[in-house]
This record gives structure tokens, sequence and C-alpha cells, in this order.
């Protein structure tokens, strides 16, 4: 089974990931952050867009790959997806002037020539969260890179990810509002989601 879990910087996506993996004794694929232009990226939107944006495909391509061809773990989980890159980050760079049409167009074709060979999560766990949410996670982590991120930044990115959600991803949903629902803080939540998990694992196996 083929679990994704989706949400803006700072929404708790690697702590849900871990959580999970622990309590299914699955196998995790966790974001890549090691990046080596997302510095210069922070400094320099402009400039950097392209390569940063790239650099991340390729590593969600391997990691996609390595997933594929991993056929002995009965539940997989993954931090951040290859379609959240392409819809989210490398389509707001575009549409901020800071990715040009040509490399948008680029970075596209390469997107969907992966995604035609690759399965969708058979659910995909939304962390839909607040830019006030996001930024008191950001600071509590404290990543030097990601401490001068710009809030309208975020929030751009939020209006992506819902629209994302509710108009263009094709497949099972299960959204969690991190505003009000702390799966860290509130066991109730964590036992929700798993509750969701249990169920699909349940139909996979009857039918």
């Amino acid at each position: 089974m083929y679990i994704a879990i989706a949400g803006n910087i700072g929404s708790g996506k690697t702590t849900l990931t871990q959580m999970l993996t622990e309590r299914y004794h699955a196998k995790a694929y966790l974001e890549n952050i090691d990046n080596p232009y997302i510095g210069d990226f922070y400094e320099d939107m402009n400039r950097w867009s392209f390569n940063l944006q790239i650099r991340f495909l390729g590593s969600r391509i391997d990691q996609t790959m390595e997933m594929l061809a991993d056929k002995n773990q009965p539940m997989i989980i993954q931090d951040r997806t290859i379609y959240e890159d392409a819809h989210i980050f490398a389509g707001n760079l575009h549409e901020m002037g800071l990715m040009s049409s040509r490399d948008i167009d680029t970075y596209m074709r390469i997107f969907r020539l992966v995604t035609n060979l690759v399965p969708k999560p058979d659910l995909l766990i939304y962390l839909r969260a607040s830019v006030p949410t996001l930024i008191s996670q950001i600071r509590k982590r404290g990543r030097d890179y990601e401490m001068n991120i710009d809030e309208a930044y975020l929030n751009r990115l939020n209006t992506k990810y819902n629209h994302w959600i509710d108009t263009i991803y094709e497949g099972p949903v299960l959204t969690v509002d991190k505003d009000r629902e702390d799966f860290v803080a509130d066991p109730s939540v964590f036992e929700r989601i798993c509750a969701e998990l249990d169920k699909l694992e349940l139909q996979k196996r009857l039918f």
C-alpha cells in the first residue's frame, strides 16, 4: 500500500511520516532536502528557481524508481510527492515571474513523462495549515535557510495547495486541518488517521 503525505513547508509531513512508519512498521521515503541550490534560492529566487526545481524533480524521480523496485514492503509512506513539485512549487514560481515560460515548459515535459509511468498513491494525506501555524513550525525546527521565508510566499503556496487538492488531484484524499488537529499533541487525531489507513488496508485485502 502506497501512502503519500502532502503539505506546505512546515506542515508536519516528516513528523507524520515517522509516526506512521513506526506504527505500521512501514518503509519511509523522506523528502531529500539536501539540495545544493536551496540556500542560493532563498537569497535569489529568480536566478536559482529552475536549478532548484530540476534538482528536486530528479531526486523525486530517483526515489519513485526506488519505491517501485521495492516489492517486499506491505506499506510505503512517502514524505511529499512528485505532484507537489510540479503543481505547487514550480507552478508558483512561474506565476510569480521567477521561472520563465521556457523553463516551466521544459520542467513540465519531464514531469509528465515520469508521472505517466508511475502509479498514484492509494491514499494522499493532505496536511492543511494556515500561515501562522506554518511559521510557528518552521521556527521550531530552526533550519537556517528557512528563517527568512516570506509569509506572502507561504500564503501563495497554500493557495496553490488548496486549488490542487480541490480541483486537480485525482485520487483518494484525507485532509487533516493542522490548525485544529495536532496529531502530535492529540493522540485521538493520530488514531483517526490510522483508522482510515486500517480501513483502506482491509479494503485492499478484500478486493
